[in-house]
């Protein structure tokens, strides 16, 4: 039997998910994660895009996440997700208008708020290629 590694992710409403799994690849701030067991300590930050969830040595799930935190240890990778949908859950229409909305607001944002427009298409954007 393979070793495994405890994965949860967490929205700011509730636990989503809680499995012990062979490998979880987790959308770093600064790349892609791959944790296994025995991953040494980590925390970072979760950049919008999808978390690809390994059983019997493929992907046997994908979740979208709009961004958040992720804290590693040996035994254990837990995401602290703003947002979090399974990927076969994602409509492509209601995507590509998400992008657009955030797109427009961009285009219309003042100086104040420019930057929080900008965190929202490429939100908008990761989850359009999430869809397909």
């Amino acid at each position: 039997m393979p070793e495994l590694v405890e994965f949860e992710l967490v929205s700011p409403e509730r636990l989503l998910m809680s499995e012990s799994v062979e490998m979880v690849v987790v959308p770093g701030g600064d790349g892609d994660i791959g944790v296994l067991p025995n991953h040494s300590q980590l925390i970072t930050t979760v950049r919008p895009g999808v978390i690809n969830i390994h059983q019997g040595g493929k992907v046997a799930e994908q979740i979208f996440v709009g961004g958040g935190f992720c804290e590693v240890s040996p035994e254990r990778c837990t995401v602290l997700a703003e947002e979090a949908i399974a990927v076969e859950d994602i409509d492509k229409a209601d995507a590509d208008s998400r992008l657009e909305k955030a797109n427009e607001a961009l285009a219309s944002a003042d100086d104040k708020n420019k930057a929080r427009a900008q965190a929202e298409v490429k939100r908008a954007e990761a989850y359009v290629m999430a869809a397909g």
